[in-house]
């Protein structure tokens, strides 16, 4: 690949791991951080670990995770729980619904698996720290 396409596929992987992370930390996780305790008690338990551990887990991945994508910091590792957390949203708890409620989940994780093959690019904190 030419100087010019890495340079272009770096700012690319940047503005995908950037934008489906605010998008989700915003939309998604940082509501659910916030009503944290009204929330934890009434959450679904598609795996059967129980709402208080589905919640935590869901709230570690749209939070954390996602932010930890954004930075470009362990983000391969990063992507996994979200990705798997897309994958039981979409398979298991909305196994029986129409395709429109499996949509989001779907969406949301195409840029992570992505971003698990691609890597986080030039422009992220994994690649400064490779390279010092």
């Amino acid at each position: 690949m030419t100087r010019t396409g890495e340079n272009a596929m770096s700012w690319a992987l940047l503005v995908l791991r950037i934008g489906a992370s605010a998008l989700l930390v915003y939309g998604h996780g940082w509501p659910k951080l916030i009503h944290f305790s009204e929330r934890v008690h009434h959450f679904a338990n598609p795996i059967g670990l129980g709402s208080a551990p589905s919640f935590v887990l869901v709230v570690f991945a749209e939070v954390v995770c996602a932010s930890l994508v954004a930075l470009g910091l362990f983000t391969r590792p990063a992507t996994i729980p979200l990705v798997v957390f897309f994958a039981v949203a979409a398979f298991v708890q909305h196994a029986a619904d129409p395709f429109g409620k499996k949509e989001l989940a779907l969406l949301f994780a195409i840029p992570y698996v992505a971003v698990l093959i691609a890597g986080p690019g030039r422009f992220s904190l994994d690649a400064l720290i490779r390279r010092r």
